[in-house]
C-alpha cells in the first residue's frame, strides 16, 4: 500500500511538472532590448497621477474592445507620422507583446505623409530595437524588430487611414496638438484620446538633439508600458517574458 501511494505521488509530481508553461528562453523580446524594457517597467511610478488617469481611460477602452470584439486596434496619429506617432506605435506593440496581449495591434499615421525621421530611428536603435533599412528614397521603409518570433513593425510615413491601417473600430490616439486640432473627428474610430508629447523636432540640429529624442523615446515607452500593464491587470493575462516580469 505504501509503495502504491509513493507511486501515485511521483506520478502526480511528474504530471505537475509536465503541465508547467515553457520558459520563453528562445522567444520573447530581443536580448539587446530586454535591459531597456526592464528599466522602463520599474519606472512606471514616474508617470504623473494626472497622466495616469488619462492613460487608464485608454487601457479601459482597450479592455472593452477586447471583450466586445476579441481584439483592440490602436492608431497613433500626428501631423507628419515622422516621430512621436512611430515611437508610440512601436512601444505600444512591444509592451503589448511583453504583457502577452496578442490581440492588441498598434498602427500609426499622420494627417499627411512625409517620412519617418532618421533621428527617430536612431533613438529607437539606441533603445535596442533591430531596425533594417528596407528601402531608400524620400519616404523610406524601416523594418523594426522587437521580438524574434514576431514580424517587424513597418515604419514609414503614411496617412492614418492608409491601406494597411484599420478603417473601422480602432482607438485613435492623437500624439500631437496640431493633429489633434486639425482632425477633431477621426472617422471609423470607436474612441479618441489626446496624448500630446513635446516634439523632439524642436531640438533638431542643436547640441541637445540626441538627448531630446532619447528623452521622448523613454517617456513614450513608460506610458505605453503603463497602459498595457493596466490592460494586463484587468484581463489577467500573464507577462510574455518571465525574466523581465520577475524583475519588476
Amino acid at each position: 500500500m505504501k509503495a502504491f501511494i509513493t507511486f501515485c505521488l511521483v506520478a502526480l509530481c511528474a504530471a505537475g511538472c509536465a503541465s508547467r508553461p515553457e520558459a520563453h528562453s528562445s522567444k520573447g523580446l530581443l536580448p539587446v532590448l530586454q535591459p531597456y524594457v526592464s528599466e522602463v517597467t520599474k519606472e512606471l511610478d514616474k508617470v504623473s497621477e494626472a497622466r495616469k488617469a488619462e492613460l487608464t481611460k485608454i487601457a479601459n477602452t482597450i479592455v472593452t474592445s477586447l471583450k466586445d470584439r476579441g481584439e483592440a486596434k490602436l492608431t497613433f496619429i500626428c501631423t507628419h507620422n515622422s516621430r512621436r506617432s512611430h515611437m508610440s506605435q512601436i512601444w505600444a506593440q512591444t509592451a503589448a507583446y511583453h504583457y502577452g496581449l496578442d490581440r492588441v495591434q498598434a498602427y500609426s499615421g499622420g494627417t499627411e505623409a512625409t517620412a519617418c525621421n532618421c533621428r527617430t530611428i536612431t533613438a529607437m536603435r539606441t533603445a535596442g530595437f533591430d531596425i533594417k533599412d528596407a528601402t531608400a528614397g524620400d519616404n523610406p521603409l524601416y523594418l523594426v524588430k522587437y521580438a524574434g518570433e514576431r514580424p517587424p513593425v513597418r515604419a514609414y510615413s503614411k496617412i492614418y487611414n492608409a491601406d494597411e491601417n484599420p478603417k473601422q473600430n480602432f482607438i485613435a490616439l492623437m500624439t500631437c496638438s496640431s493633429a489633434d486640432k486639425s482632425c477633431p473627428v477621426v472617422h471609423g474610430s470607436i474612441a479618441r484620446y489626446a496624448i500630446h508629447y513635446v516634439d523632439p523636432r524642436l531640438c533638431d540640429d542643436t547640441p541637445t538633439e540626441t538627448a531630446a529624442y532619447n528623452e521622448r523615446c523613454r517617456e513614450i515607452a513608460r506610458e505605453m508600458f503603463y497602459i498595457m500593464s493596466e490592460v494586463r491587470k484587468a484581463t489577467g493575462v500573464a507577462a510574455k517574458d518571465a525574466t523581465i516580469a520577475a524583475a519588476k
